[in-house]
């Protein structure tokens, strides 16, 4: 069995090229055989994951959960020479759309190295913080990269390289934004379960509906969305725990404030840029890896503990 699993600047409206090769990322231990999956990736930083990896000799599974434009996402690429990008549809906002891609995903690969949980939403604008939708914000960017993750894990491959789960996040979900000790004493815990975390996000969802949750201590920027991200943080930590010294790393990846659609094409870095940063943590060598690690901003060398 397999081992388990915000200040404004103007975008450039010119396609940038690929960056050039991190030096983190000089001694090459992945081959073409190396099979990495990028969810959320028919635009943004998800689609410059998938770019950057496929330059760099991966075979790269990118999914949306649209059709048509992961499609073309995963055409405009294959025309650009990257003959190694595949396409499979996945919303993993729904339990369904995850099992249906890993029976694809089992019936076209033997094994998996790399997942790389990208996608999320977000129904606010930068200076907005409605919880109207908090319900789907949770149950995308938590849920859907927490259910998936655990549907893959029996196809990590068993290898030296380590398998990798590499959960795209952000700084507004840090434990020193939740402004209630008991929460935060709970998250930092030694003995943090996953029954603990979703226990959190249950609390969250009940404050919303009852109309309290301004008072009771969450995250008041983005609040929905810091709160997905707190429990992702979190359930990286857990998996950090569970999987250390066996083979499988978990790690998180802040890539700052990027000019995407969620951002309002507003930011301080570009998604290649940000893409980067997330293939040289993603890709870095077995040696180097860390497991349980926050990664910030565009520097991969600045990480902390969860």
């Amino acid at each position: 069995m397999a081992m388990f699993t915000r200040s404004q600047t103007q975008m450039e409206s010119r396609e940038q090229e690929p960056p050039s090769l991190s030096p983190a990322l000089s001694i090459r231990w992945w081959s073409k055989e190396t099979v990495a999956v990028v969810t959320g990736a028919n635009k943004g930083i998800g689609f410059a994951l998938v770019k950057k990896l496929a330059h760099l000799g991966l075979t790269v599974v990118l999914t949306a959960r649209d059709d048509e434009r992961g499609g073309q996402a995963a055409e405009s690429l294959r025309a650009q020479g990257l003959v190694d990008v595949h396409f499979s549809v996945l919303d993993v906002s729904d339990p369904v759309s995850i099992d249906a891609f890993v029976s694809w995903f089992r019936n076209h690969f033997t094994a998996l190295d790399i997942l790389v949980n990208n996608a999320a939403v977000s129904f606010n604008d930068i200076h907005e913080n409605s919880v109207d939708n908090a319900e789907l914000v949770v149950k995308t960017n938590f849920y859907g990269s927490k259910l998936l993750t655990e549907a893959l894990l029996p196809m990590f491959r068993r290898s030296p390289s380590i398998g990798r789960i590499l959960n795209v996040s952000s700084r507004l979900g840090s434990v020193n934004k939740v402004r209630n000790p008991n929460m935060g004493r709970m998250l930092q815990g030694e003995d943090l379960t996953e029954e603990h975390i979703e226990a959190m996000v249950g609390s969250f969802l009940e404050d919303v509906r009852k109309g309290t949750w301004k008072s009771q201590g969450w995250p008041e920027v983005w609040t929905d969305y810091a709160v997905s991200k707190l429990a992702l943080n979190a359930y990286t930590k857990v998996l950090a725990t569970r999987y250390d010294g066996c083979g499988l790393s978990a790690n998180c990846f802040c890539p700052g404030f990027t000019q995407t659609s969620m951002t309002g094409g507003k930011g301080t870095r570009t998604a290649d840029e940000a893409a980067e940063v997330g293939a040289t943590i993603a890709l870095l060598p077995p040696e180097n890896l860390p497991t349980g690690k926050f990664f910030m901003g565009c520097n991969p060398v600045i990480n902390s503990k969860l």
